[in-house]
């Protein structure tokens, strides 16, 4: 079972969003044979890649009220995060640019396949919203992807150019494609559509309804067991 997940590094939702299907997949049979890939989606694409100002100023100034306006939005989807586990320290997070971000993950997906790309994810989002750091910043990135296990040099040259730019806007068009208007979105076996940061009930539905698509049962017929040979032998 393949899930595609569509998001940003610096979307709060698509962070609690991850803790809400990582704990459904906890308790779900079928874990081992889950593959999860990471999607590019820009929540922000003007924003800079270097800061001059944080999320809540950010948010103050778009929608009113300043900086004290922004930290009471924040405050809210805060105290959401702190119920999955995740202690943000969203009021500091800045507004930069995260193509670059979306580039590396890119690059973990095609050298070190799903699990390079997971870890590398994890890493982006807690170097963002719990640790505060500029996921813009070239040096930032090099040491987070080195971290979670990526080639420094590949890393370097990769940011030192556009390469995986295409892949990054192919992802965006494709969200469109599917009919997602923000993120996290949530694409299983390519026959299933979850938008947004689902409960882990919901998360948990669609799993079982896709593996039992993907792994059906014959419907016995003639009322049961009836004469026939099994592992131990036949009963004459």
């Amino acid at each position: 079972m393949r899930i595609e997940i569509w998001s940003d590094v610096v979307c709060p939702w698509c962070y609690i969003g991850k803790r809400r299907l990582e704990k459904a997949l906890g308790s779900f049979p079928g874990k081992e044979d889950v593959e999860i890939v990471w999607r590019s989606f820009q929540l922000d694409p003007s924003a800079p890649a270097i800061p001059v100002e944080t999320v809540a100023e950010s948010l103050g100034r778009k929608y009113g009220g300043g900086v004290e306006g922004g930290k009471q939005m924040i405050d809210r989807v805060e105290a959401v995060a702190a119920e999955e586990g995740l202690l943000f320290r969203h009021h500091a997070s800045l507004r930069v640019s995260t193509v670059d971000a979306h580039r590396v993950l890119h690059l973990a997906l095609e050298t070190g396949g799903p699990e390079l790309q997971g870890r590398l994810k994890e890493a982006l989002l807690a170097a963002y919203f719990i640790e505060t750091e500029n996921v813009a910043d070239h040096d930032t990135l090099a040491r987070i992807a080195v971290a979670a296990g990526l080639d420094e040099a590949r890393v370097r040259a990769v940011l030192a150019t556009d390469e995986y730019a295409d892949a990054v806007e192919a992802d965006v068009r494709e969200a469109a494609a599917l009919g997602a208007t923000g993120v996290p979105f949530y694409v299983v076996d390519r026959k299933y559509g979850i938008s947004g940061a689902q409960s882990p009930e919901v998360f948990a539905d669609v799993l079982e309804k896709a593996w039992n698509e993907a792994h059906p049962k014959l419907d016995l017929v003639g009322g049961g067991d009836a004469d026939a040979c099994g592992p131990d032998g036949c009963a004459i």
